[in-house]
């Protein structure tokens, strides 16, 4: 079974989509979702520093059209997705491309809530300095009572030995001076807030409102949601969790333990593929992995996609 997946914030860097926009049509598509959002992403993905594309209010938007736009080099059509795709995931912003990828939303809704939900992550964020910080290393039963103790949230519980701290700037600063026992590194995220903690509630509302005039439809293909690992056989369940999620913990280590249980033999990850595969190459031993980090993956990329029959993907369950 072949996996896709799309990545979460902190994935960006400088330029990223330059190499892209000698694809035929990118920046056409682009310039149209650029409008469509009011948010030059052209120029986000090409010319803007690290700075720029740390603002969450940008890197949301970029990082689901960029994985959108390399989807669309892999798969001419929606159908041939859906045959070749046994499943879909995105970690955090990553699902709001999972959800378009699996056919919950049309790819300009997804955009449009993603821009939205960008603004008021930064919106929240913007009340108390607060950040990220990923643990390198660790068992789980030490780390988590560690962070519990320094009044941190265990943001993103990623597997493969990775936990995302995330809570204020001193809370931060504390941990990185006292990190748990068997901890390797505590390395700051370049992300601009505490996404998936309490700090986030504002936003939670501002989506609810967002949604309410969505008419989801149920996933063609399975979606494998963040919250619990769970396949979530209802669009609209899925737009619930979309929202619910942004203020509670990422819970990748139980998509991957889905994923495995599914039956899964290869993984890509949509650009700016890499953090996922890291994770899976760890947690996933055995099963093919390949990152889309620029067009000259495209071609092993396809190939590994050609290995699955149209019948390979099953309808969601």
């Amino acid at each position: 079974m072949l996996v896709l997946v799309a990545p979460g914030q902190g994935a960006q860097t400088p330029g990223f989509l330059t190499p892209w926009l000698d694809l035929p049509g990118v920046t056409g598509r682009l310039a149209e979702w650029s409008a469509a959002i009011d948010l030059d992403l052209v120029h986000y993905g090409t010319n803007a520093d690290a700075d720029e594309i740390r603002d969450t209010a940008v890197a949301q938007p970029l990082l689901v059209a960029s994985a959108l736009l390399s989807a669309r080099q892999l798969f001419a059509t929606a159908d041939d997705l859906d045959r070749h795709v046994g499943a879909a995931a995105g970690h955090s912003v990553g699902e709001l491309a999972a959800a378009a990828l699996t056919g919950v939303l049309p790819e300009r809704a997804a955009l449009e809530l993603v821009r939205k939900r960008g603004l008021a992550m930064a919106e929240a964020a913007a009340v108390t300095e607060t950040g990220m910080a990923a643990l390198l290393g660790g068992e789980p039963d030490v780390v988590l009572p560690h962070l519990e103790k320094l009044g941190l949230t265990p943001a993103n519980v990623n597997g493969a030995g990775q936990i995302v701290a995330a809570g204020t700037a001193e809370q931060l600063a504390a941990l990185a001076e006292d990190k748990p026992e068997g901890t390797r590194r505590v390395v700051p995220l370049k992300v601009a807030g505490a996404f998936h903690t309490h700090h986030m509630a504002p936003a939670v509302a501002a989506l609810e409102s967002a949604v309410r005039e969505l008419a989801p439809a149920d996933p063609r293909t399975r979606y494998v949601s963040n919250k619990d690992g769970a396949v979530v056989a209802s669009g609209e369940d899925v737009v619930r969790r979309l929202v619910g999620q942004v203020a509670n913990p990422v819970r990748w280590d139980l998509c991957m333990e889905t994923f495995k249980a599914q039956g899964v033999t290869a993984m890509i990850e949509l650009a700016p593929g890499g953090t996922l595969v890291g994770l899976a190459k760890r947690a996933l031993p055995g099963v093919r992995t390949l990152a889309l980090k620029t067009p000259d993956d495209l071609d092993a990329a396809r190939a590994l996609v050609a290995e699955y029959a149209p019948d390979a993907a099953t309808p969601a369950e």
